[in-house]
């Protein structure tokens, strides 16, 4: 609707000339809320977890794994966080420079993992697909942090989080 149609009839016709019309340019998948809600790259919230819940990820190798192919993501200008890996699943806070794509860095991810899983073969041991939460603005990445941290607790993994030793931070990403 532009705005000489909500304008009463009789100044609508003068004005629809006088008034510029404004274009809308949507990127097409982008909502255009976007670029008020986020200030510089956004922090993103990802778990990725194993077919059938398999528990396969949570032992020394693996870890080591994750945090190489993770501080190797550095000099490509992208930080990973803090993380957690689970048995079955790994949570993750990530930030990635102006052309970062995080399905192709976490397709990356997944295959260095998986192939630390099966000995060189990394295919078969992942659900398709993550889940991904982009932090807003006002969300508190703290918040966020002390509920994934808690998850070996909540698990009956460790008795305290701090005694779960497949966590860390590879970067600090936090938006304060």
């Amino acid at each position: 609707m532009n705005v000489a149609s909500r304008l009463p009839p009789e100044t609508a016709a003068t004005t629809a000339s006088t008034v510029p019309r404004q274009h809308n340019h949507r990127i097409k998948g982008k909502p255009p809320r976007l670029a008020l809600i986020y200030i510089g790259q956004p922090v993103y919230f990802v778990t990725l977890c194993t077919l059938h819940r398999q528990r396969l990820l949570a032992n020394s190798g693996i870890h080591e794994t994750f945090r190489h192919y993770c501080e190797r993501a550095e000099d490509h200008n992208i930080g990973v966080g803090r993380y957690v890996v689970m048995p079955d699943h790994i949570h993750l806070f990530v930030r990635g420079g102006l052309d970062f794509n995080l399905g192709i860095w976490i397709r990356g991810l997944k295959r260095a993992v998986g192939a630390a899983v099966l000995g060189g073969k990394g295919k078969g041991i992942w659900q398709p697909g993550f889940f991904d939460h982009i932090l807003r603005s006002d969300e508190s990445y703290g918040e966020k942090w002390n509920y994934v941290r808690n998850n070996p607790v909540r698990a009956g993994l460790v008795a305290d989080a701090d005694e779960w030793q497949f966590q860390g931070e590879i970067v600090v990403v936090d938006r304060v």
